[in-house]
């Protein structure tokens, strides 16, 4: 666009300086008639590069420095009078200019010779008598090499502005620039514009372990193998410190989440990113300040992962936030049994959404989750799922009064995060009167290690008023065991993935007993997840775990079918539904059935 109007001005200018000395220098030298054609050809050119410039190929702006070359010499030659002619000869400048602003150095020197070639010969050929002398274009022709050479370095000096200078990537004020050019071409054109900020996860830590030295060299890694993996016209700047921000002209959300995925896979180093779009209307800071909430929203998740910060709301979000308002949403409770006193016995249970979607029926436990983060969602629907969850348990505990039973509730990472959580809770436990002893919050192990003071502030404030928290799918995050020990916690469960490795066939997985055996140094209570069989059941009770769940005891169930299960078995569960287990994960969302967190 800057170059159509550079060009097109420099057009119109010369057009119609040329028109109007052609209308009035004097003199009957050469063909007045043919000057007044090419200014006027010039004068039109310019107002249509001006008009559609922005829309035609890069390649025809260098046909129309040629014509505009061209253009000046016909002027020169055909000029009614010899001082008009060296006067006209200026316009060599104009176009020495526009080659330099716009074009590489190559490109830019042949615009540039040309120029001063046709400028050298055009003045002697002049067919008046007398002649003008051969070295009567060194002057214009000079003029026109100076100024396109001091032009051509003092804009290339100011491009190095928009340059990082350790990644050669654009840097802030380049990216802005490129963004806000995107934002009018989008504009125009009525296409899709994709903005994704990146932050390298914990990058501080390689520049105070290893040195600013390392942390240099994982900054140009990135961006090399990035760079390399873009199409053309996508746009990719150092936007600040470790943090990289990707321009995706013509791209959806979904796209651009799904390459943004891509990137941080090529990469070793951790990253978390915000993925948002443009909406018409919308200004750069805007679309900025919307990618950085998604970027916000994935530290405090955990890090290492995408989240989409979008203006427009899928079909599924639009669902889900109705369903939430009408109280359309079921939880459903699986039991925590015993394996110390026979196998069986229900000593607690954990708290499971039930929904089934009409607009994605297929949605996996995360895509829910991350569809309720993303859309602002979480919140409410973390207090429906804790404030029915009490409400059944209290039922549940006042038939079963001799059981003491515990409810475990899930809870994101988003909203651990909020300042005001910890008294939330407290207060659903005072509507709903739920002893806050009996409650226990599952966590994930990466959500623990997201390092938020506000989070494990919330964490300790729970702990201080008796509730207690479990870090859920243990063993599958990253937590060092120095910080699983200063770690507010109270409860391990271990992955399901753990306790699937144990078969008849082969010994059983080694962590295992050093799980037990971390927990027992920790004094913290240990909850095997995904028990199948009675085989795992037996050796989960020889290595000293005391606490498990599964279809092996019990599928997930209402309250009601809960209360009518524990009353036939005495407050035991267990044995049922071998077929059923073996489905898996799949089958228990084919089914609807979709467990928070």
């Amino acid at each position: 666009m800057v170059m159509s109007r550079t060009t097109g001005a420099f057009y119109v200018m010369g057009g119609a300086l040329g028109l109007l000395i052609t209308a009035i220098a004097p003199g009957q030298e050469g063909d007045r008639g043919l000057v007044g054609w090419a200014a006027g050809i010039a004068f039109l050119l310019g107002l249509s590069l001006i008009g559609w410039g922005p829309r035609v190929p890069h390649g025809i702006h260098h046909a129309y420095v040629v014509i505009a070359t061209v253009l000046v010499t016909i002027a020169v030659y055909a000029f009614p009078n010899t001082v008009g002619a060296i006067s006209l000869a200026a316009f060599y400048v104009f176009i020495a200019c526009d080659a330099a602003l716009f074009f590489s150095w190559p490109l830019a020197a042949a615009h540039i010779g040309l120029a001063i070639l046709l400028c050298l010969w055009v003045l002697p050929a002049r067919p008046v008598v007398p002649g003008l002398p051969w070295w009567s274009g060194l002057i214009p022709a000079g003029v026109t090499f100076g100024v396109g050479t001091v032009v051509g370095v003092l804009t290339r000096m100011a491009s190095q502005a928009d340059i990082d200078v350790l990644t050669g990537l654009l840097n802030r004020r380049g990216f802005d620039r490129a963004l806000n050019a995107a934002i009018q071409q989008a504009a125009r054109g009525g296409q899709g514009l994709a903005l994704v900020l990146v932050d390298l996860d914990r990058f501080q830590k390689i520049n105070d372990h290893l040195g600013h030295r390392a942390g240099d060299a994982v900054l140009q890694r990135v961006a090399d193998t990035w760079s390399k993996m873009l199409a053309p016209g996508q746009r990719l700047a150092r936007y600040g410190g470790d943090a990289f921000a990707l321009l995706l002209p013509g791209t959806t959300e979904q796209a651009a989440i799904l390459l943004t995925e891509q990137l941080r896979a090529a990469v070793t180093t951790g990253c978390s990113a915000g993925v948002t779009s443009w909406q018409p209307g919308e200004s750069g800071s805007l679309l900025v300040s919307r990618a950085d909430v998604g970027l916000y929203r994935a530290k405090q998740a955990g890090r290492n992962r995408t989240v989409l910060e979008s203006s427009r709301q899928l079909p599924l979000a639009v669902e889900l936030r109705e369903a939430i308002d009408r109280g359309a949403l079921d939880v459903h409770y699986q039991p925590i049994v015993s394996l110390t006193e026979g196998g069986g016995k229900a000593v607690g249970v954990e708290a499971l959404l039930r929904w089934s979607s009409s607009a994605q029926p297929d949605v996996t436990t995360e895509g829910l989750i991350r569809v309720a983060e993303e859309y602002d969602l979480i919140a409410d629907l973390d207090e429906l799922v804790l404030r029915r969850a009490c409400a059944d348990a209290a039922r549940l505990q006042e038939t079963f009064q001799q059981l003491d039973l515990t409810l475990n509730v899930n809870v994101s990472g988003l909203e651990l995060a909020e300042s005001g959580y910890a008294d939330r809770v407290s207060g659903i436990l005072a509507d709903t009167g739920w002893p806050a002893d009996q409650l226990v919050l599952e966590v994930t192990e990466s959500e623990l290690a997201a390092e938020s003071q506000t989070a494990i502030a919330n964490l300790h404030t729970l702990r201080e008023r008796g509730v207690r928290i479990a870090i859920d799918d243990f063993g599958t995050g990253y937590s060092s065991l120095s910080r699983l020990a200063t770690l507010p916690s109270d409860i391990l469960k271990v992955d399901q993935s753990f306790v699937a490795a144990i078969r008849s066939d082969s010994p059983a997985p080694p962590l295992l007993g050093v799980i037990a055996a971390l927990s027992s140094a920790l004094d913290l209570q240990v909850i095997a997840e995904g028990v199948e069989t009675e085989y795992q059941a037996a050796v989960l009770t020889e290595l000293g775990f005391a606490l498990a769940q599964g279809y092996h005891y019990s599928d997930s169930h209402p309250v009601a079918e809960l209360i009518s299960d524990l009353n036939q078995g005495n407050g035991r569960v267990g044995g049922g539904s071998v077929e059923r287990e073996l489905g898996g994960e799949a089958e228990f969302s084919a089914n609807g059935w979709v467990p928070l967190g």
